[in-house]
């Protein structure tokens, strides 16, 4: 009786204990948890406006002479005097160079004695046909032939004289070629001969120039504004621009001249700027860092960096309409550290995200 006892009482303990694990894990149990509600995502907007965006464009430039001549004989000669040197400050007409071709000088005597001759042979055939002329004045003393003879005499005489003349207009002129002057005020800063060397024109006797001459106290900033800034660089414009000699000094100019058309290489149009510089001190080849403030004309429209997406796409904005988005391509203009100018189908007023990002795509609902 005792077994049988004790078997009943192992079987209601079991029964109840598995009553208790069903009750722990029913239905009703399981429905006591929460459901999670996803909830749509929450961007900073604003709303599209037009601004006056202007900035700084940074460009490389160089300096160049405002004017610089490469000095060459004009005839082949040997180097008689050298009147300046490296560093000479020269006025315009003042002599360099003193050449000698002898055989120059020969020309010029023989065309001189020439003239001369011929002057006298025109003279005494002109005096001739003027008393032929007046003396066939008279009625059956002159022949027409012989007063047609002495005519033809005359203008023939009078037409080589007029041929020996350029003759020694032409050798005067190469004889002259034999000094050579200064054509504007300049310094002397290159000198390639000396005393008694042969020289001539370019490639005739002179692979270099005889003097180099470059007026210094003028100078021309070129630098070259790339295609997408065109439009925003006017004449008369000033740019600053500081060199590596004097890193402390801010120098600045004016625009006086640009090319008016893109270089095939560059894609950017040629501007120069003239620099003045009494004391020499900036020189001609020296590297500078240009500054020009741009800035258009009308007010465009402008938006954060953050708001400007970067994609393998192309350039978008995010657009909200009716809390979902939409983007828009765009092309850049002027940009500041934080703000640039955009372009395209985009309307004041239109609402866009502040900070854009691929993530976000088209319809996406947002608060």
């Amino acid at each position: 009786m005792k077994h049988k006892s004790h078997l009943t009482f192992i079987i209601m303990c079991s029964l109840a204990g598995l009553t208790f694990i069903y009750g722990c894990t029913s239905p009703e149990a399981k429905n006591d948890t929460p459901s999670t509600v996803v909830e749509a995502p929450s961007y900073e907007t604003f709303a599209l406006q037009r601004e006056n965006i202007a900035s700084n464009l940074q460009l490389p430039a160089e300096l160049t002479a405002y004017r610089q001549v490469d000095l060459y004989a004009k005839v082949t000669g040997f180097v008689k005097e050298l009147k300046a040197d490296i560093g000479s400050e020269v006025r315009a007409g003042q002599l360099l160079v003193s050449l000698e071709a002898p055989e120059l000088s020969s020309q010029l005597a023989a065309t001189e004695s020439r003239l001369k001759s011929q002057e006298a042979i025109y003279t005494a055939d002109n005096a001739t046909y003027n008393r032929l002329l007046e003396t066939s004045k008279t009625p059956g003393t002159i022949s027409k032939n012989d007063l047609d003879i002495a005519l033809a005499k005359r203008t023939s005489s009078l037409a080589q004289l007029d041929a020996i003349k350029a003759s020694h207009k032409e050798a005067g002129i190469m004889v002259s070629y034999l000094t050579i002057s200064a054509p504007f005020d300049g310094v002397i800063t290159s000198r390639n001969v000396n005393l008694g060397a042969y020289v001539g024109p370019s490639g005739k006797g002179s692979e270099f120039p005889i003097f180099t001459l470059q007026e210094l106290r003028k100078l021309r900033l070129v630098l070259f504004i790339p295609e997408a800034y065109k439009s925003l660089v006017r004449l008369s414009d000033e740019v600053k621009f500081t060199v590596k000699s004097f890193p402390n000094e801010v120098f600045s100019g004016k625009i006086t001249r640009r090319a008016g058309a893109l270089d095939t290489k560059l894609r950017a149009e040629r501007i120069e700027v003239d620099v003045l510089n009494p004391t020499q001190k900036l020189s001609p080849g020296m590297v500078a860092e240009a500054a020009i403030a741009l800035s258009r004309s009308s007010n465009t429209f402008v938006v954060p960096k953050s708001a400007l997406v970067n994609s393998s796409e192309g350039l978008f904005l995010v657009k909200v309409i009716n809390k979902k988005t939409e983007r828009v391509s765009v092309t850049k203009g002027q940009e500041t550290e934080e703000k640039v100018e955009v372009f395209g189908p985009i309307n004041e007023g239109d609402t866009f995200i502040k900070i854009g990002s691929e993530e976000i795509r088209n319809g996406t609902l947002i608060h």
